[in-house]
């Protein structure tokens, strides 16, 4: 596709989403003032826009790609005043980015019912408290450019792995190395869930059209600056500004689009980036790589990682039975089905049957680095961690610790959620232990019972978003129990 055509494209799809698919919401009784203007929001607008670029000579770890046409996609979520917004109501922005697997509008705007009502979904709820929200796709996620010879090609599954001695290959089509655990080897051919062997290989180990990684934490730096640009310029926020949310391994590389040292020539201005940020949130962050990218030697030989479902997933026997009512019914198979009908080409690959493929997510391999210590300690927006501390390693809450640790501002908060996982933000709460024996569920209201970590993971970004605090506070550590109820504990 030419460039001009995949711009075409881009404006055709902003143009049709934002008509076709705007939701207006009935508006609560004090939505109006005697002005004949709206204080509150009276609804939300759901659309998707796209941004085209040209991928920088070595931002990439394959040079094939440099100087190539690409996109980004951008579901945005953003609050509808019926009779005009009142002018004393501030415009808030908020871009909000995805972790390793799960897509951008997956992880923020999962379309779920909640069990006490609404939606499990991140953006509708801060849409519907006056802030507009940009969940991108990354590069090589979503419907976001993957390139032909990148990962639309099935043949960069990895391969299987080298002989025992490191050096010498097996395989006559070619052989791989990984670097973490989390992109496996064999992709192609392995029996396992989800495989590529019959659905599109048809039973041919194929040899790779690329040769690394897909990606570096850099590549998404060049991403968030684009969608921080677009967001001001739709949004409008203010004070020109957006907060920046970070999710899993989004976290890192939020980190490192705030980073001032970062010396990478293709991303001059750092300073000019962190000023359009005002405040920032890490989320069951990643944490702890180098500062600067690994050397090759080491690093993974393929671009290509596909995966199955998505969702919650599981606690150890004691905890799960603890934390009643964690995985919303249905969520898991929600996040899974949002995952495929993004991803179109994944769509037509998987499953053991000639023809009938069963369907796969795919997401790049990327070298991790930039996300430390080092880098957390010069961090100059105001900071929120939060985390549930039902987390695993490599994403545990000493990593939510490490990082309120090394942030050396005045205005930073430290925030833990009893019987959050991983993926918090969708999770509920059941049973007796969701009403509190005293106090009331944070962001909740007095009598009713605690919705579980996704009310409290909204309601932290909402207070934080538009007013710096948690709970009331500008800085501090908290916990938020098994009822919901949240207290100080620290400093």
């Amino acid at each position: 596709m030419s460039k001009s055509k995949r711009r075409l494209r881009g404006a055709a799809f902003t143009i049709v989403a934002v008509t076709a698919l705007a939701a207006v919401l009935t508006p609560p009784p004090s939505a109006s003032s005697a002005a004949g203007c709206d204080k509150a929001p009276t609804g939300v607008q759901v659309s998707d826009h796209f941004l085209p670029f040209t991928v920088p000579a070595g931002l990439m770890p394959d040079p094939q790609f440099d100087g190539l046409p690409a996109e980004l996609q951008v579901h945005r979520v953003q609050p509808v005043y019926a009779h005009g917004k009142c002018h004393s109501v501030p415009n808030r922005a908020a871009v909000l980015i995805h972790g390793r697997t799960v897509y951008g509008p997956a992880s923020f705007d999962l379309r779920q019912p909640a069990p006490e009502g609404g939606e499990l979904s991140v953006q509708k709820a801060l849409a519907r408290a006056g802030i507009d929200t940009f969940a991108p796709n990354l590069l090589g996620y979503g419907r976001s450019t993957r390139f032909a010879h990148g990962l639309d090609d099935p043949g960069n599954a990895s391969l299987p792995g080298y002989n025992p001695d490191g050096v010498t290959c097996s395989n006559p089509v070619g052989c791989d190395r990984t670097h973490v655990p989390v992109f496996p080897l064999n992709q192609q051919g392995a029996a396992q869930d989800p495989t590529l062997s019959t659905n599109p290989l048809g039973g041919q180990l194929r040899a790779h059209s690329s040769h690394v990684r897909f990606a570096r934490t850099d590549t998404f730096v060049r991403d968030i600056r684009q969608v921080i640009d677009d967001a001001i310029a739709r949004a409008q926020p203010s004070d020109g500004k957006v907060t920046l949310v970070g999710y899993s391994a989004g976290a890192q590389f939020v980190g490192r689009t705030l980073y001032a040292a970062n010396p990478n020539p293709l991303l001059p201005h750092s300073d000019q980036y962190i000023a359009k940020v005002n405040r920032v949130v890490f989320a069951a962050s990643l944490f702890g790589f180098s500062t600067e990218e690994p050397p090759e030697a080491g690093l993974a030989t393929f671009p290509l990682h596909v995966f199955a479902g998505g969702g919650p997933g599981s606690l150890p026997a004691d905890r799960e039975a603890a934390c009643t009512g964690r995985v919303v019914p249905g969520s898991r198979e929600q996040v899974a089905a949002q995952i495929r009908e993004e991803d179109p080409v994944g769509a037509q690959w998987g499953g053991t049957i000639a023809g009938h493929p069963t369907g796969v997510a795919r997401s790049p391999v990327f070298s991790s680095y930039g996300w430390n210590t080092e880098v957390a300690a010069q961090l100059t927006p105001p900071t929120l961690v939060i985390h549930g501390l039902e987390d695993f390693p490599p994403t545990s809450p000493a990593n939510a610790d490490a990082i309120y640790t090394a942030a050396q501002m005045t205005n930073k908060v430290l925030v833990k959620i009893a019987c959050g996982s991983h993926t918090f933000l969708w999770e509920g709460c059941s049973g007796t232990r969701c009403t509190p024996t005293s106090g009331t569920p944070y962001g909740g209201k007095i009598g009713a019972p605690w919705a579980g970590p996704h009310s409290t993971f909204k309601a932290a970004l909402i207070e934080w978003i538009t007013r710096g605090t948690f709970n009331g506070a500008p800085s501090g550590q908290f916990a938020v129990n098994e009822s919901g109820v949240a207290s100080a504990t620290g400093p």
